[in-house]
């Protein structure tokens, strides 16, 4: 498979900022832990934030790179809020011989 193929195969995953359970406090991105266009595994840690003195860092949902920053550092979000873009690995071990 070429290049042009496989980056029209792979499949692009939203990170979105979750319901976290506590209304009322407000939510940061205090840091990127991960720069835009670096390649990630799922469960990477990948952006950090602060709510109060409460730290979260939030996990990359597949394995593959991130394409997208979609919120500075410092800004404020809220729940639902996507964050970032990811693009997905789309082979499988055998076709990646």
């Amino acid at each position: 498979m070429d290049a042009n193929q496989n980056r029209a195969a792979a499949v692009r995953q939203p990170l979105v900022v979750p319901q976290l359970g506590i209304g009322g406090v407000p939510l940061t991105l205090s840091l990127w832990l991960v720069p835009q266009g670096a390649a990630v595994i799922e469960g990477d840690r990948v952006v950090e934030l602060v709510a109060g003195g409460a730290i979260i860092d939030l996990e990359s949902p597949v394995s593959g790179r991130l394409v997208s920053q979609c919120v500075d550092e410092d800004a404020t979000v809220t729940a639902g809020t996507v964050i970032a873009e990811f693009e997905a690995d789309s082979e499988t071990p055998s076709e990646q011989l």
